[in-house]
């Protein structure tokens, strides 16, 4: 990460940056890609999400059409099909972070109730009852030890990540303020709060993962009757388990009180447009020039956004394009 670590070494003598991630046995490549993202100023990094089945297509796509690679490369661990994706997603992973791109992954799990390959309305966006989620986060219960077991399997490509000397950007069980995931809307200390802090412990302290940043995701607060999404505070874990805070925005509703909701719960920490369907607007990148990155959801590079839209945010001046960041040996 040569041109990173310059770029962050410089960074971190000027800026005052105090902020450390929240893993102390965290890699070096790991905390060089922090620093760097946590003083990027009012710049934001481009991205780009493509399903793990063709993880590079949408990827190539934004750059068909604005000429410029994204910054950021992003795609998903769920598992619908008979083979387990990690091969394929660490394989990808590694080819990404070799041309110089930033690396986010994500976990669209189905329940501990259920064997993969998960069902999308069967399973990942199935729900669990009260009783179901009380022995979901009781370790012993034999709930508690099929999530285990889940969390067991996705830690062997971020092992395999680890050992190649790659940082993740790490957004799992996101958008958890909603109503349309299994482990959404479970508010307070013993809802998501404890779900999340299991995770940690599991992939941290047992398989002492330390390449891993990670970044709480909700999604931005709605009041849509039955798609509702609430206020980021009830579900947020808190600072001792979050290196970075995100929300996902997928039509124009880039609400500047969400944003300063989000800002005000960070307390210092970065903020990042996990998820967004249509780019925001240059005149939204000036009223929120906080945001770390944005990565727009696969197909919406198209179905929501037009080629002249694409170019005039890849050529808006805070943008930064993988060129930019690019690493050379």
């Amino acid at each position: 990460m040569k041109k990173i670590l310059l770029i962050v070494c410089s960074l971190a003598t000027t800026s005052g940056f105090s902020q450390s991630l929240v893993n102390k046995n965290a890699t070096a490549e790991a905390r060089e890609l922090y620093m760097y993202i946590a003083n990027i100023g009012d710049s934001i990094l481009a991205g780009q999400h493509s399903y793990n089945e063709e993880p590079a297509k949408y990827y190539n796509k934004a750059e068909e059409i604005a000429g410029q690679y994204p910054a950021v490369w992003g795609t998903d661990f769920y598992w619908n099909r008979k083979e387990n994706p990690g091969d394929r997603i660490v394989e990808a992973a590694k080819q990404k972070h070799k041309e110089g791109a930033i690396v986010t992954l994500m976990w669209h799990v189905g329940r501990p109730t259920d064997d993969a390959p998960y069902g999308w309305k069967e399973s990942v966006q199935n729900t669990l009852s009260d009783t179901e989620w009380q022995e979901l986060v009781t370790p012993g219960t034999a709930l508690h030890k099929r999530w285990l077991e889940q969390v067991d399997v996705i830690a062997e490509p971020l092992k395999q990540l680890q050992q190649a000397n790659i940082p993740v950007l790490w957004r799992p069980y996101h958008e958890m303020n909603g109503v349309w995931f299994w482990w959404g809307n479970k508010k307070g200390p013993d809802g998501y709060q404890k779900l999340w802090k299991q995770l940690y412990e599991r992939l941290v302290n047992h398989h002492k993962l330390n390449n891993l940043i990670w970044v709480w995701n909700a999604n931005g607060p709605r009041d849509i009757p039955q798609d509702e999404a609430y206020s980021y505070k009830d579900f947020y874990p808190g600072r001792d388990y979050v290196d970075i805070l995100a929300t996902d925005v997928y039509h124009s509703d880039y609400e500047q009180k969400d944003y300063e909701e989000l800002l005000q719960l960070a307390d210092g920490k970065p903020v990042a447009l996990g998820e967004v369907g249509e780019l925001p607007k240059p005149a939204i990148l000036e009223a929120q020039p906080k945001w770390s990155w944005f990565m727009v959801w696969s197909n919406w590079l198209e179905t929501a956004n037009t080629p002249e839209r694409v170019k005039e945010i890849y050529n808006y001046p805070k943008i930064l394009t993988r060129n930019e960041i690019e690493i050379h040996e």
